[in-house]
Formats: structure tokens, sequence, C-alpha cells
């Protein structure tokens, strides 16, 4: 699990942080101007808090504006003297006031996550207790999330988006790698086999060797 950690994180940031982390929860906290160059769009976290107290209204806009382009939910950290000039208008998913209780905060951000989640459910792909939102870039797997390289994200979306269909081993170096990629279609065997590891065990095959052409991923309507 990654998160962004500060130097002057206190122990209340340290205890909530903690529970989100033990939910699985993958946390970018902007305390100052400057964390918001921490936000790396090729490795989104599953959400952003800002503390509006320490930051300044431009750039927490900004950053917001941003997040908002990007998909990623914003949740503020509200001191109390500030309530009453809160700009409702900023755009974050929700707020709460600070310093947070644990066990709020990590409810709000359970609430805030799946709201924005079911906002693009109709994207998500379902094959058994595999679960793949484009979205997000996120595989889950008997509702654990599983860590996947981009590659072997790439490669599972494209075979899992077209159950059945079989894919040979040029389809896939050419559509994953592309075609001035030299490593050859060995590099497409080694990356079925880490994505199985991470995916499969003998009770729950989801992509199939076809023999001497390539691959499929399984179509579950047929094993209904």
């Amino acid at each position: 699990m990654v998160r962004t950690r500060l130097a002057n994180q206190d122990t209340q940031n340290s205890e909530w942080l903690d529970a989100l982390d033990d939910e699985g929860v993958d946390v970018l906290l902007v305390e100052r101007n400057a964390d918001t160059d921490d936000l790396d769009p090729s490795a989104l976290p599953h959400i952003a808090i800002i503390d509006l107290a320490t930051l300044s209204g431009s750039v927490a806009k900004t950053f917001i504006e941003r997040c908002a382009s990007l998909k990623l939910p914003v949740i503020a950290l509200v001191p109390p003297e500030m309530l009453p000039d809160l700009d409702l208008r900023l755009g974050v998913n929700d707020f709460i006031v600070s310093p947070p209780y644990a066990d709020e905060i990590v409810a709000r951000v359970k609430l805030t996550l799946h709201r924005t989640r079911s906002d693009a459910d109709d994207d998500v792909i379902r094959a058994g207790s595999l679960v793949i939102n484009p979205s997000t870039y996120e595989v889950s797997l008997r509702g654990k999330r599983v860590n996947l390289r981009f590659k072997e994200y790439e490669l599972l979306r494209l075979l899992a988006t077209n159950p059945g269909r079989v894919y040979s081993r040029d389809v896939l170096l050419s559509s994953i790698w592309g075609y001035d990629y030299f490593g050859g279609t060995r590099t497409v065997d080694v990356h079925i086999r880490r994505l199985r590891s991470k995916i499969e065990d003998a009770e729950h095959p989801y992509i199939e060797t076809i023999w001497n052409v390539g691959y499929r991923f399984r179509d579950f309507s047929q094993h209904a």
C-alpha cells in the first residue's frame, strides 16, 4: 500500500491514516501547497484528502479541479472556525471537521468511494469473483485488491473485454506493447504466466491457452 506521509504529520493524522490503511484505502494527504505536486496521474490513489486550514484558497481550488478531471474524489478537512465561510462551490466530494475521528473519516471515505465508483459502474468488467474497473485501473479478486503491473493490467483488460475471443501472441504483442516492440512473443507468455499467478488457482481459471495460437479469456456466460 502506497500513501503520502508528511514529515510534520502529527499523532492524530497518523491514527486515522493508519485506520484507512487497514481498510486498504490508498490516500494522498495534502497539507501544504507543495504537496499538490505529489499527484501522479499514472499512479492515482483511491482518494485525496486536503487540509483547507493550511492550503491557500487558489491552490486548493486548482488542485480540486485537477482531481475532478482525473475522476479522483476529494474530501476536505475543515477546522471549526472555517465552517461559516466554507465555499460549497469548491467541488469537493465531501468534507469533515478537523481534527477528524478515525471511525468517522473511514466511514466518510467509504461512502465517497462507493458513490464515485457507482457512477462509473457501467464500465466495470465482472467475471466470477474477478472485478476489473477501467475507470480506476483497479482489479479485485474475491473482494481483495490485486496489485498488477501496468502491462499485466492492460493485458487482462483486453482479454476480459472480449471473453471467448482467441488472441494470437502476435496480436497481443502489437496491441499491448506496440508494433515497434522487439521483445518477441515470449514476452506475452511471461506476462500471462505472471498474471495467472496473481488471479488464478486450480479451481478458478480465467485465461485459457489455445495451443500453437495464443490465449482467450474464459467466457463465464457459457459456464453459468
